[in-house]
């Protein structure tokens, strides 16, 4: 019996992150569907590269495959994540997945999408109520130049902000922020296109 979806990612965290997003049906206009999730063993370049290998087997058991990877630290990241995405997704096409499978690449690294101006993110990374705020401390340390802005390098600031925050880095703080933060305002490219995909896929006629 198939399922739905079959997910490929490059860690824990984008596993979770991902598995925090599809719980919420209603913020992406999607219906609930059936999923499992793999993490490469050679994380973003083994999405990359050998993403549409891992993901030949199970043509016959999904409906669907998603691989999402960040662009850093992918080999590849003189290419654009469009260039990359649409390689992954030619390969796929070729091992037998037609089109039922898409590829996210995330520019530059996961973390991007963390930096929302949700309260969530403040909450859930130990932040709520210290002084400097959050956002000031990220203009402070020069991650960016404006309250509003995202940080150059998210996962170096997320990292840093955890740190001084005394919250360990784990993946349920993805899982978390993915259930909590606001959607509608992200206007990052791959998250668009995670979101249109998902749409397209598993729409919601109710």
């Amino acid at each position: 019996m198939s399922k739905d979806l079959v997910v490929l990612v490059a860690d824990r965290n984008m596993e979770y992150t991902i598995k925090g997003l599809l719980t919420r049906t209603r913020a992406l206009g999607i219906r609930q569907p059936t999923c499992d999730y793999f993490v490469h063993p050679e994380h973003d370049p083994g999405c990359l590269l050998r993403g549409h290998d891992f993901l030949r087997p199970l043509v016959k058991y999904y409906n669907h495959a998603l691989v999402v990877l960040d662009h850093d630290g992918c080999g590849q990241e003189s290419d654009s994540r469009e260039k990359l995405e649409k390689q992954i997704e030619k390969r796929l096409i070729g091992s037998g997945w037609g089109d039922r499978a898409a590829a996210v690449v995330i520019e530059p690294e996961l973390e991007i999408w963390v930096w929302s101006n949700s309260p969530y993110v403040d909450r859930i990374t130990g932040w709520a109520g210290k002084t400097p705020d959050l956002r000031t401390w990220l203009v402070q340390q020069r991650f960016t130049d404006t309250r509003t802005a995202k940080p150059a390098q998210p996962k170096k600031a997320f990292e840093q902000a955890l740190k001084l925050a005394g919250k360990a880095r784990s993946s349920s703080l993805f899982y978390l922020l993915a259930t909590s933060v606001g959607l509608e305002n992200c206007i990052d490219p791959a998250f668009g296109k995670l979101k249109a995909i998902l749409k397209s896929w598993f729409p919601d006629y109710s």
